[in-house]
């Protein structure tokens, strides 16, 4: 009460900040006479200027009113359009380093053009970050003639560049780019063999379009660049042969509510739609054991948990995934042979990209495609880590208010709301719930029917591709044109949308999410022009009468009407359907179809709600339309969220160790790769060697009786492949205690590796001293992530201990890391002690073998975390046993409490 009552009086934070920006904004409109009255060249020179001024020790911020007009101006010169007020407040919040949420249909491409010219007069470099290459290249094409005209330049960096290109790309003023691209560029320059092949300049300014899409909805998946392992297809195909014949346990143990039911029968698995988990009942377990022994799999006797059957287990659980969680044309379509992925989130194929774990194989063999390797993890990162190494970071999209409290605590993001530039006039009509899908499906059809009489243009929005195409043969039926956009056909979407606002258009489309084009009452005027042949201004003027003309008649029959087939379990998604109609102003309605038989009311609506329906006496057709319906909907998605917020939270926290860790190895990586000479490192790292290997054989400060002489002498021949007869030495000085002992030894290693340089020459041996610390280094490091990802896989059960999960992987990974480190400088000095190097050919040898060994064909995987590892299956959870999510807290006081 009393916050409502502060926030009456003094307005809230969002209204104080763009009160304060709105000074700024009557600066930038009052320099607007005097920039109009500037010549071209004269407004170009402006550039030139500004960064001198910079040199000089001017601020961004001091600039920021002078630059954004002469954007302003400029924009109006070469587009022939002007900056609102309410995109210059767009672009200050970007440029403070913000997220502003921004409505579809306000211009957020032009208003990103304010931020990134003022951020790159620095020299520093500025990235756009969009969700998808059709976009990046789209955008960078579109500001180019902008960014030029004020004399800066502008790279497109997407999948497939040649290194020349992307560096070209990259040292731009302002580059153009998809998250992922970004991302995988940065774990690639770590993975370079000479600084000559890096293509990244140190990460400066992001501005990151559909923000919420890229630093929520895929920030719980980690970037993965992974090489081929193993082959294990047959074995792939033998556990795809057991699956079908496994039964789903349906009913559930309901012991301590109701008792035990006579005809209760175990199944071999049960599902958690919840957690999309999949578990093997004791049933399940026996059985399989019983296939795989006839199988030959497996021996009399053994059992399917036994240490040495881990990889069977993971081969069994990823089967039982492929089969019973993923979905054909919903999670992934068959294309020309091969399983691609569809993003759940976004409804696009990401082609190239699979899951690990052994998940794709496991799918390749349920479709009977030809089943490709499995991976080893070469490096990774996630969003949230690989975002926040950027020195300013700031992102836009038309929905982000809802998850602000993530992005502040994540990324240390505030989220402002910009006002729209026309008043929002859009009808959002209440849910309608019916009691089965049939019913639903009868009732779209009914209102699309009606707006195709009227003429009314209709955009229907899915969830799945599976719903899309089950519509739209729906709609077939009825005789009724439509085009259907989605992740099978996106190279034509532009097109598609683009008509998506003409009299009479349906158009079905999954996720609206990431889309990039506005769909325009009447038709897409820049589409219609692009397609007349050579046209005259009197074509021009004529096509643009006949458009405003549509366009005033689909305003008249009340814009853009969004159906909606179903909730998706985040609000932040179906805001952005209803946010494709009543743009700039525009009429539009938007009304949303359930029914008790949609995934996300099956899971969290009760049994309760839908026998309530059925003894009120529901007649087929009739739907339940209420505020309480539609605001508990609101509730189980707002579960939904906060679970999938627990699990970017939790990926985090573990991340963030491996983050610690990844840094120190690339700073160390970069450091070896730009120095020409590591003579000080190696001989500092060798000295620390052999103080190790001679404490391991006389205790510091330990008596002589207690020194191990021989096994030293065995272990310097073996390791550093140096005869010393220490013994002897021993013998003919008695003098010769613990430190002139050591310090003899040390000298003599010495000697040897000097003499070893006389010969080979110092250039050549400068050289393989890097190659070999670079291999090793690399060599160790993939070791490492596959070490820390086993880790990673089991350390949940460390709760059942009663121990914290999150330092129990702390403590761990801290002592692999050190021993990663410690079996580094072993190798490094072992391999430079015992190799005979003849001439510079044989460094060329080492090199080329280290290239060989990296060369492999890599796959740049962006996993789905919706869908765990293997290992990580377990029996069903009880209330008051530790949450296997990590938490160290209860079930039922944890993720227990969704159900």
């Amino acid at each position: 009460m009393f916050v409502k009552l502060m926030t009456k009086l003094f307005g809230s934070r969002n209204d104080r900040l763009l009160k304060q920006m709105g000074k700024e904004v009557t600066k930038i409109n009052a320099l607007e006479p005097v920039l109009e009255a500037l010549s071209d060249d004269e407004l170009k020179a402006k550039t030139a200027e500004f960064k001198e001024r910079i040199a000089n020790g001017e601020t961004l911020d001091s600039l920021l009113p002078e630059a954004f007009a002469v954007v302003r101006e400029a924009s109006k010169r070469v587009f022939g359009m002007r900056h609102f007020d309410v995109q210059m407040i767009g672009g200050m919040v970007l440029n403070d380093g913000k997220i502003a949420e921004m409505r579809t249909g306000e211009g957020k491409t032009l208003t990103a053009t304010l931020p990134s010219y003022l951020n790159a007069l620095t020299g520093k470099g500025v990235h756009v970050i969009t969700v998808n290459d059709y976009l990046a290249r789209r955008d960078a094409d579109w500001a180019r003639p902008l960014f030029e005209f004020l004399g800066l330049t502008v790279g497109c960096n997407i999948p497939g560049l040649s290194p020349q290109d992307k560096q070209a790309a990259y040292q731009a003023d302002v580059t153009y780019g998809t998250n992922n691209e970004f991302g995988f560029d940065y774990l690639r320059d770590n993975m370079a063999f000479s600084p000559e092949e890096r293509v990244q300049r140190p990460l400066h300014f992001a501005v990151v379009d559909e923000v919420d899409s890229i630093l929520i909805d895929e920030a719980r998946t980690p970037l993965i660049i992974s090489g081929a392992a193993e082959d294990s297809s047959e074995l792939y195909k033998k556990i795809n042969a057991i699956v079908p014949s496994l039964d789903l346990q349906n009913e559930e143990d309901k012991e301590e509510e109701v008792g035990q039911k006579e005809d209760f029968v175990e199944g071999d698995y049960t599902i958690d739609e919840k957690a999309k988990q999949i578990y093997l009942t004791e049933r399940g377990q026996i059985r399989i054991e019983e296939i795989m022994n006839e199988q030959g799999l497996i021996e009399d006797g053994d059992s399917l948990f036994s240490a040495g059957n881990i990889t069977l287990l993971h081969h069994v659980m990823a089967a039982l995934r492929a089969h019973k969680l993923f979905q054909k044309d919903v999670d992934y379509i068959v294309k020309d042979g091969e399983i691609v992925i569809v993003d759940e989130h976004t409804g696009r194929t990401m082609e190239g990209r699979r899951w690990s774990e052994g998940l794709h194989q496991a799918v390749e063999a349920k479709e009977g495609v030809d089943i490709q390797n499995e991976n080893q993890t070469l490096a990774s990162i996630t969003f949230q880590n690989f975002f926040r190494i950027y020195e300013k970071l700031s992102g836009m999209t038309g929905t982000a208010d809802t998850e602000a409290f993530e992005f502040n605590h994540i990324y240390g993001l505030e989220t402002v709301v910009i006002p729209t530039n026309q008043p929002m006039i859009r009808k959002d009509l209440p849910d309608l719930i019916y009691l089965t899908a049939e019913e639903k499906f009868e009732a779209i059809l009914e209102d699309i029917q009606d707006c195709v009489e009227r003429g009314q243009p209709v955009l229907v929005g899915t969830i799945s591709i599976e719903t899309s195409e089950f519509l739209s043969s729906y709609l077939k039926k009825a005789k009724i044109k439509h085009k259907v956009l989605n992740a099978k056909f996106h190279q034509q979407e532009a097109e598609i949308v683009a008509d998506a606002g003409k009299i009479g258009a349906v158009t079905i489309a999954t996720n609206m999410a990431g889309r990039g084009t506005d769909i325009v009452l009447g038709g897409n005027f820049d589409a219609i022009v692009a397609k007349l042949k050579n046209p005259t201004e009197e074509n021009i003027a004529k096509a643009k009468e006949a458009w405003q003309e549509e366009h005033n008649k689909v305003l008249e029959l009340g814009g853009l009407h969004i159906v909606a087939t179903e909730r998706h379990e985040s609000r932040r998604i179906d805001n952005q359907l209803r946010g494709r109609s009543g743009r700039q102003g525009d009429a539009g309605s938007t009304r949303f179809y359930l029914s008790m038989e949609d995934g996300l009311m099956r899971i969290f609506a009760s049994e309760r709600i839908t026998n309530m329906m059925r003894k009120l006496g529901m007649e087929r057709g009739e739907a339940i339309e209420h505020p309480w319906v539609t605001k508990s909907i609101e509730n189980a998605q707002r579960k939904v969220e906060g679970r999938n917020f627990d699990i970017r939270k939790q990926l985090l926290e573990y991340d963030d160790v491996s983050n610690d860790q990844r840094k120190v190895i690339y700073e160390q990586r970069n450091e070896l790769m730009d120095e020409s000479d590591i003579k000080d490192v190696i001989s500092a790292i060798r000295v620390d060697v052999v103080n190790g290997i001679i404490d391991q054989h006389i205790p510091p400060q330990s008596l002589e009786e207690m020194w191990d002489i021989p096994g030293l002498e065995e272990r310097i021949k073996g390791d550093l492949a140096i005869e010393m007869p220490i013994a002897q030495w021993l013998e003919q000085d008695s003098k010769l205690h613990e430190e002139p002992l050591r310090e003899k030894i040390l000298e003599r290693v010495e000697q040897e590796y000097e003499a070893k340089e006389e010969m080979v020459g110092a250039d050549v041996l400068r050289q393989f001293e890097k190659a070999v610390m670079l291999q090793s280094l690399d060599s160790h490091w993939k070791e490492h992530l596959a070490a820390m990802d086993h880790l990673r896989q089991g350390i949940h059960l460390r709760g059942y201990a009663q121990k914290n999960p999150k330092q129990e992987f702390k403590r761990e990974s801290f002592e692999l890391f050190s021993e990663l480190l410690e079996n580094l400088k072993y190798d490094v000095i072992g391999i430079l002690s015992k190799v005979k190097i003849r001439e510079e050919s044989d460094v060329e040898a080492v090199e080329e073998q280290h290239r060989k060994a990296e060369d492999v064909p890599k796959e740049y995987t962006h996993e789905s975390s919706e869908n765990p590892t293997a290992q990580q299956q377990m029996p069903r959870v009880g209330r008051n046993e530790p949450c296997p999510c990590g938490s160290g807290k209860k079930y039922k006081q944890c993720h227990g409490k969704l159900t």
